[in-house]
């Protein structure tokens, strides 16, 4: 076995060894590998088998189309990215505000990106620390938005109990150690402080409907795929319980739309934008069915 990859004998959420192979995904965005998602059916967790480890996976994140840390508007699905990104920027601060029952107060956003949603807490009042391991994509925040942007081993350095919240927006999926994260999330956030963890369901309609299309398992950059079941089995784990959840009602759209055109070869809008329709429309009866989730846990 390549010493650079990471093979599992156990499932790295809940650690059972009831672990099985499923679907081979293709990696769409860069280097059109396959790799095989296993499946845990002890807490319903799958997984990316025999992804390359923290020294070698930066090559899969070097995509032009990589929203989050490019913040290109190339191409029809992305600019109908940018066109809601204001409405969502909006909807996670009044959701911080009713968590956290707080106006202001000290933020931090594990995986900035392109710095977007921590330039706009900042801007609204809020101590925000944002973490970030790419060092172009935190030069072009700092260009961008004016907002400095630390590396992510600086996690570990930052001082216990500082936090009123801590947001992950699709971030945990990609995150190489993943109890070692939560274990310092539990440890940074207040007592009564509020912690948000948006990811992808696989057990959503969109996800079930294209399988291994679907554009939310972005292998191998996409670590873990996780289940309402399974996040509230990891966040236990950690002494963090899981409150809420709610529906990304924009990601069904989006992701469909890009999961069509993997299925196809071609730009079909509007089939994509049907079946996130479909997704959301069975999701308001089952919200644990939505594309993907906001999960909100509190210490």
């Amino acid at each position: 076995m390549n010493a650079h990859i990471i093979h599992y004998r156990h499932c790295p959420g809940c650690n059972s060894t009831s672990i099985r192979p499923g679907l081979s995904v293709a990696d769409h965005s860069v280097s059109k590998e396959r790799f095989v998602i296993w499946a845990c059916s002890s807490c319903s967790l799958q997984f990316t088998q025999d992804v390359p480890d923290q020294e070698t996976i930066g090559r899969y994140y070097q995509s032009a189309g990589y929203i989050s840390h490019t913040n290109t508007k190339a191409g029809l699905i992305n600019r109908l990215y940018h066109l809601v990104r204001n409405i969502t920027l909006r909807q996670k601060k009044d959701l911080i505000i009713k968590q956290t029952g707080l106006k202001t107060g000290n933020l931090l956003d594990i995986g900035s990106g392109a710095g977007t949603f921590a330039a706009y807490m900042q801007n609204s009042g809020w101590s925000v620390t944002g973490l970030e391991p790419d060092e172009d994509t935190r030069i072009r925040a700092q260009k961008d938005y004016g907002i400095k942007l630390k590396p992510s081993a600086e996690l570990f350095q930052l001082v216990s109990q500082t936090f009123n919240v801590i947001t992950l927006w699709h971030v945990l999926e990609h995150v190489q150690h993943l109890h070692r994260y939560l274990d310092e999330i539990k440890r940074l956030i207040k007592p009564g402080g509020v912690v948000i963890i948006a990811v992808p369901n696989h057990t959503s309609f969109d996800a079930v409907k294209y399988k291994e299309y679907w554009a939310a398992y972005d292998v191998p950059i996409h670590l873990y795929h996780f289940s309402p079941a399974s996040m509230r089995t990891v966040l236990g784990l950690h002494g963090l319980k899981l409150k809420e959840m709610r529906p990304m009602w924009f990601d069904s759209f989006y992701v469909s739309m890009l999961s069509e055109k993997y299925k196809t070869g071609k730009q079909r809008p509007l089939n994509g934008f049907l079946t996130g329709l479909v997704s959301n429309l069975k999701a308001v009866k089952d919200k644990t069915k939505c594309s993907s989730l906001i999960y909100i846990a509190e210490a």
